[in-house]
């Protein structure tokens, strides 16, 4: 077994399904990574995706994906992202075949698939298809105890939007407390739906929240569900409910990102930048290990040096090895870090 601490930020080169068996178990906090897709490109000759048959394909990258999980810690989450293919005009469902297979001896759970939505696909010939403009990026967890940081994932967002904020005017939530007054409300719930108005408008007024909806029984239908501790629940229990409305973005699995180019690039696959960050972001925290055992042309180990994480990468070609050394490099020239674990 090799020591992960020495291993920290650096890239081996070789078969990833070979050194992962010298990885411990229960070491790093993400896997993150793209495997050669199934006969889709050239990566030098050799190795996974350059098998005759997709069984075969998924066959062998399900290996790799145990020995993932098994290093993978109880707290921590694995990625893949997979392209598809199509053979004698028949779309394979590659991806899917893989999560799948990946779900069956029960050993991870797939919590999301995160949808990259490509703004600049490349266009097809073909007449009698659209044009593919998605590819899945599957996230597993080993238990239900994963580190998820929702917050971070395209915080850029709320930074804009709670900029923009407007506060309530005066006039704001003065019409419930005339529907409170015209409800079959007891008077201790008319009471206690008052005392929580007024801290709702409060809330508004202040800035805390964007606005807010109430719903009273008697007056407004009622929302679905049912649940304990839910809105019906409120409803029925209280005689009211209030719904506050913060103004940030829903937390989406989709995310938009160009499909990136980089001057000088050796390796014929680069996947963006800004989806490994936001996924890093939210799957880690600063001095995490984050582990990409088909490192390609370095993006993850870029991208989690900038973002203060320790990273391993696996590379088996050694011309991209030193492509992405010298990535990580530049990288390192621009950034003032103090990597640890």
């Amino acid at each position: 077994m090799i020591n992960i601490k020495e291993h920290l930020n650096k890239i081996l080169c070789g078969d990833c399904s070979q050194i992962l068996q010298d990885i411990p178990d229960n070491s790093v906090d993400l896997v993150l990574t793209s495997p050669p897709y199934f006969q889709q490109r050239d990566y030098g000759g050799g190795g996974i995706g350059n098998e005759n048959k997709v069984e075969d394909f998924i066959n062998n990258l399900i290996k790799i994906f145990r020995e993932c999980v098994r290093v993978t810690k109880q707290t921590g989450t694995i990625v893949f992202n997979l392209g598809d293919k199509y053979i004698d005009g028949n779309l394979l469902l590659v991806p899917y075949r893989f999560a799948i297979e990946a779900m069956k001896d029960k050993s991870v759970k797939l919590i999301n698939e995160l949808t990259w939505v490509k703004v600049n696909p490349a266009p097809k010939q073909c007449l009698k298809k659209l044009i593919p403009a998605t590819e899945p990026f599957f996230i597993f967890a080993k238990t239900d105890d994963y580190y998820f940081n929702k917050d971070a994932f395209l915080e850029y967002r709320d930074k804009y939007l709670n900029g923009n904020k407007r506060k309530a005017g005066n006039d704001v939530g003065k019409k419930y407390f005339e529907l409170i007054e015209k409800s079959d409300l007891s008077s201790e719930e008319k009471l206690q739906a008052k005392k929580e108005l007024n801290e709702v408008i409060m809330d508004a007024q202040q800035g805390k929240i964007e606005s807010f909806r109430m719903k009273i029984r008697g007056l407004h239908a009622l929302p679905y569900g049912g649940q304990a501790g839910g809105r019906l629940t409120q409803i029925e229990n209280k005689g009211f409910t209030i719904i506050k409305i913060y103004g940030n973005s829903i937390r989406k699995d989709v995310i938009e990102s160009n499909v990136e180019t980089i001057q000088g690039n050796k390796h014929p696959a680069v996947y963006p930048e800004f989806i490994i960050q936001e996924i890093i972001k939210l799957l880690t925290k600063e001095g995490d290990v984050v582990l990409d055992p088909f490192l390609g042309s370095g993006t993850t180990a870029v991208v989690a040096q900038r973002l203060r994480r320790n990273y391993i990468g696996i590379e088996i070609h050694p011309e991209f090895v030193e492509y992405a050394k010298e990535r990580i490099l530049q990288n390192s020239n621009n950034y003032t870090l103090d990597l640890f674990i």
